[in-house]
């Protein structure tokens, strides 16, 4: 399975970006997806995750993007977005999604690199001041 991250550019701050991620394969099935990000020089954090779990789904989100980022996914298309509204300069970053499939995670290793088995390419947010 591959995902593929797009959607990325340069925008002003304020202004709203949707980031997408396709995964290879439709009848891909993951247990949750998540957007991480990498800023230059810094490691990798934790922006938005989806779990589903029983027919529920969570979303969880960091406190840095929690009020401005949503997190989607359209099952038809297997598909999840990433929309991203009221973007800051600090918001620039390249941004990862990634997904769990072998294991159903629990919600507090949502936040870790490793909880993840497959990861996308990474494209580019540059929000400028």
């Amino acid at each position: 399975v591959q995902l593929q991250a797009s959607g990325g550019g340069l925008v002003q701050a304020g202004d709203s970006l949707r980031l997408s991620c396709a995964a290879s394969e439709r009848t891909f099935s993951a247990n949750a997806m998540a957007w991480f990000r990498q800023a230059p020089g810094k490691e990798r954090e934790f922006v938005a995750a989806m779990r589903w779990n029983s027919g529920n789904v969570g979303r969880y989100y960091s406190d840095s993007v929690k009020g401005r980022f949503t997190i989607s996914r359209d099952n038809v298309e297997n598909t999840v977005y990433l929309q991203m509204n009221n973007l800051k300069s600090e918001d620039t970053a390249v941004y990862y999604c990634a997904a769990v499939v072998r294991v159903r995670p629990i919600v507090s290793s949502l936040w870790s690199t490793s909880t993840y088995d497959y990861w996308g390419q990474g494209t580019l947010v540059t929000v400028s001041s």
